[in-house]
C-alpha cells in the first residue's frame, strides 16, 4: 500500500498509508530504525456515543500536502458521525518532533462531544521485546522507551496542555489485541505503566459548538534519553505547537523555491509535481548523507527485506537531481557518505545501511566454484560520474580535494584493472540485480565514469592519469560498439556473456536500461545506433493498454501481472523507464516542436501520481494502481532530472530561435541588392 504522505526532516520520518494511518516511523536515521515494524497505528473518532476508526467505510479521505511544503492537508469526512476533520501533519524542520493539528468541525448543527483517539503500536528498534510505556505526571504525557530511544507523546488544545486520557497495555501476547479496543466505548482506563510487548492509546476530548470547530495539536518528541525528550517537550510548550508547525511550513516553502528556476514553460501539473518530487526526495535522505531507495515496509511481506538501504547507484542518480536543482548541501553530504563506505580497493559493494554499514545482499562471493566480486559495477561508476556533475556545477575545490583519491582515482584505476582482453568490464550484476555478465548499461556507465575521472585528473594536474583514463574510456566505447551491437537486428544487446573462445553470447532481450548509451556520454543521442535502439525500446516495451508507460524489459517477472499477452504487456510500466524515453527525446531535440514530443511522457507520470504527488516504483498495467514500494526515491529523482533537462533544452532552443529571428530582421533591414527591389523576406522557422 502506498505511503501517500511521508513527512520528515532527515532524522525522523513518518509515513502514512492511504487510509491516513501511520505505518512507518523511522528514527534516528531515515530508514533505520522502523519503530512500528510496519504495524498499523490507528486513528479513531468518537462522537456523541458513536465510534469509527479511520479505515472504516464511512469515511471520505483526501490526503494531500499544502503547496510547496512538507506539511500535509488532510480532509476526513464522516457523514454518519456528522464531523469533518482537517489535519495538518509535519515533522519539525529542525527538531525530531512529529506534529499533528486536528480541527474538528460539526456538520449537524448542534453541540458535540467529540473524542479523538491515537493508537501507538510501537516496536522500538524493530522489536517489541523489552519496551516500556508509562504515563509521566511531570509532563502530563506518555513516554515509550527502550535502551537509548525515547518517545514522548503530548498535546495542547485551546484551553489546556497534556493528554486527557490513555490506556497502556500488552499487544499480541496471550490473545491481547491491544489497547485500541479500549477506545471504542469512548473511555480509556488510565493505567500507569506496562512493559514488554506494549502499546498505548491516547484520547483527546473536544467540545465542538454547533456548526463550529475545535482543535487539538498533538506531538511526538523523539530523543536518545528521557532528559532530551523532556527538554524538547518544554520548548514546544514554551513556543506553542502551532507556531512550530507554521515555521516548518515556511521553511519548506523557502527550501523548495530557493533557486530561481523558470518553470513557466511547463504545464501546471508538471510544475507542481516537479516541486513535490523534490520535497518527497528530501524525506528519503538521511541528514548524515545516505540516500535511501524507499521506506515502505509493506514490501517486506514479499521477500522478508525492505528498500530502506542506500544503493550507491540510486543515490548517485538522486544526487544528480539534487545538483540540477541547486541542493548542494545534500549532494555534498551524499558524496562524503560514499567516501566513507567505499572499499579501499575502489569499488562499492551491493548496498549500505543509513548508518554506513554493509547491508543485506543476495550477490554471492562465489559462482560455479570461482571467487567473484559481489558487485554491480555501475554503482561504482555512477558515483564518480555524478561527482563530476556536482563539481562542474558548484566548482567546490576544497570539497573535492579529500574525495579525489577515494571517489575518483582509486575507482577509475580499479575500473581499468577490472576489464577483459577486449577492454570491456569483467562480469558483474546488472542494475536490476538479476543477471551476471557484461551489461550495456554497465559499460556505458563505466565510460561515463572514466571520462569524468580523466577530466578530474586534468584539473588536478595529473596528465598521465588523464591519458590512461581517457584511453580506457575510448577503448571501451569502441568495444561496446563492436561486441554488443548486433547489425542484423539493428539493436544493442542488453547483456554479453563471455565465452571460452574470447567472444560473447548476446542476450538481445529489449531492456529499458539501454538508455544509458547516451545518458552518461558513451554516445551522442543523435548517433544512428542509439536512435535505432531507443526506437526499438519504445516499440517493444510500451504497454499497450489504457495505462501505457514503458516496462523494464520483455517478460519482466518482478510483480508480473500479465503472463499471456506479452506482446501487449511486456511488463508493468515503470516511472523511471518511461522517463528515460522522455530524456532521450529531450536530448535529441533540435527544435521546440521536437522537444514538445517529450511532454506527453512527463504528463503520463503526473497522471499516475497519487493525489498527494507520491510516485511508486511501477504500476498495474490494467488498473494503474501502484505496485511495489511507494514512494520510490529514484522515481521522483528521474522526474526532476527530466524536467530540468527539458527546461535547459527549452532555454537553449528558445535562445537559438530568437537569434535566428533577430538575424533575419537585421538582414531584412539592409538595402536590397538592386534599386527598386523590395525588402528581403524575413526568414522564419515554423518550429518557433
Amino acid at each position: 500500500m502506498p505511503r501517500d504522505i511521508p513527512v520528515g526532516n532527515g532524522d525522523l520520518l513518518i509515513a502514512y498509508d492511504r487510509f491516513y494511518r501511520v505505518r512507518d516511523f523511522y528514527y534516528p536515521h531515515v530508514g533505520q530504525y522502523n519503530h512500528t515494524d510496519g504495524q498499523i497505528q490507528r486513528f479513531g473518532v468518537w462522537a456523541d456515543g458513536r465510534f469509527a476508526w479511520i479505515e472504516d467505510p464511512g469515511w471520505k479521505r483526501e490526503l494531500r500536502y499544502k503547496p510547496d511544503t512538507l506539511v500535509t492537508s488532510v480532509t476526513l469526512t464522516n457523514d454518519d458521525l456528522g464531523v469533518e476533520i482537517t489535519c495538518h501533519d509535519a515533522v519539525d524542520f529542525h527538531e525530531p518532533v512529529f506534529f499533528r493539528r486536528a480541527v474538528v468541525r460539526d456538520l449537524l448543527g448542534k453541540e458535540r462531544d467529540v473524542r479523538i483517539f491515537c493508537h501507538w503500536d510501537l516496536s522500538i528498534r524493530g522489536t517489541p521485546v523489552g519496551d516500556t510505556a508509562n504515563y509521566d505526571p511531570a509532563t502530563s504525557s506518555l513516554v515509550i522507551y527502550k535502551d537509548d530511544i525515547y518517545f514522548l507523546f503530548n498535546a495542547c488544545d485551546a484551553f489546556k496542555c497534556g493528554v486527557d486520557h490513555w490506556a497502556i497495555g500488552t499487544k499480541r501476547v496471550g490473545g491481547a489485541e491491544g489497547t485500541w479496543r479500549d477506545a471504542e466505548d469512548g473511555r480509556l482506563g488510565r493505567n500507569a505503566i506496562s512493559q514488554g510487548s506494549v502499546d498505548a492509546t491516547i484520547g483527546y476530548n473536544l467540545q465542538v459548538p454547533p456548526g463550529g470547530e475545535a482543535y487539538v495539536s498533538t506531538w511526538v518528541a523523539a530523543g536518545r534519553s528521557y532528559t532530551q525528550v523532556k527538554a524538547i517537550n518544554a520548548r514546544i510548550l514554551e513556543k506553542g505547537p502551532d507556531r512550530l508547525l507554521a515555521r516548518t511550513e515556511a521553511y519548506w516553502k523557502l527550501w523548495a523555491r530557493k533557486e530561481p528556476i523558470d518553470t513557466s514553460p511547463l504545464p501546471r501539473g508538471v510544475r507542481d509535481l516537479f516541486y513535490r518530487s523534490q520535497l518527497v526526495m528530501r524525506t528519503q535522505i538521511d541528514n548524515r548523507g545516505a540516500i535511501i531507495a524507499a521506506n515502505d515496509s509493506d514490501i517486506t511481506q514479499f521477500g522478508g527485506d525492505h528498500y530502506s538501504y542506500c544503493w550507491p547507484r540510486d543515490g548517485a542518480m538522486v544526487a544528480y537531481a539534487l545538483v540540477l536543482t541547486g541542493q548542494s548541501e545534500l549532494s555534498r553530504s551524499y558524496f562524503r557518505y560514499c567516501g566513507e563506505v567505499i572499499e579501499h580497493d575502489g569499488f562499492f559493494l551491493h548496498k549500505y545501511t543509513p548508518a554506513g554499514e554493509l547491508a543485506s545482499s543476495w550477490h554471492p562471493w562465489m559462482v560455479e566454484g570461482q571467487r567473484v566480486l559481489p558487485i554491480q559495477q555501475d554503482e561504482t561508476a555512477l558515483v564518480t560520474w555524478a561527482l563530476r556533475k556536482h563539481f562542474i556545477t558548484f566548482r567546490e575545490v576544497e570539497f573535492i580535494k579529500p574525495l579525489y583519491n577515494p571517489l575518483v582515482v582509486r575507482p577509475a584505476e580499479w575500473m581499468l584493472q577490472y576489464r577483459d582482453a577486449n577492454g570491456l568490464p569483467l562480469p558483474s550484476w546488472d542494475l536490476w540485480e538479476e543477471r551476471r555478465g557484461v551489461h550495456t548499461f554497465t559499460v556505458a556507465a563505466v565510460i561515463g565514469a572514466l571520462t569524468a575521472a580523466a577530466a578530474f585528473a586534468r584539473d588536478f594536474g595529473e596528465p598521465d592519469r588523464e591519458a590512461a583514463f581517457r584511453e580506457g574510456a575510448d577503448r571501451m566505447r569502441a568495444a561496446l560498439k563492436k561486441h554488443l551491437w548486433d547489425p542484423q537486428r539493428n539493436r544493442f544487446a542488453r547483456l554479453a556473456q563471455p565465452q571460452p573462445d574470447g567472444g560473447y553470447r548476446l542476450d538481445m532481450t529489449s531492456d529499458s536500461a539501454n538508455f544509458a548509451l547516451f545518458a552518461f556520454g558513451a554516445f551522442e543521442a543523435s548517433d544512428p545506433k542509439v536512435e535505432a535502439e531507443m526506437h526499438a525500446l519504445r516499440e517493444r516495451l510500451w504497454v499497450r493498454t489504457e495505462i501505457g508507460g514503458c516496462a523494464r524489459y520483455e517478460r519482466d517477472y518482478y510483480h508480473q501481472v500479465e503472463r499471456e499477452k506479452i506482446d501487449e504487456v511486456p511488463g508493468n510500466p515503470w516511472v523511471i523507464c518511461t522517463l528515460w524515453q522522455a530524456q532521450y527525446l529531450i536530448e535529441r531535440a533540435a527544435t521546440l516542436e521536437q522537444l514538445n514530443e517529450a511532454m506527453p511522457l512527463l504528463e503520463w507520470v503526473v497522471r499516475h501520481a497519487e493525489p498527494s504527488g507520491v510516485l511508486a516504483e511501477q504500476y498495474h498495467p490494467y488498473t494503474g494502481e501502484p505496485i511495489s514500494v511507494s514512494p520510490l526515491t529514484w522515481s521522483h529523482a528521474t522526474f526532476v532530472i527530466a524536467v530540468m533537462e527539458y527546461l535547459r533544452k527549452y532555454e537553449r532552443l528558445t535562445a537559438t530561435s530568437l537569434k535566428r529571428i533577430g538575424a533575419a530582421v537585421r538582414a531584412a533591414a539592409q538595402p536590397g541588392p538592386t534599386m527598386g527591389a523590395g525588402p528581403l523576406p524575413i526568414a522564419t522557422d515554423h518550429h518557433t
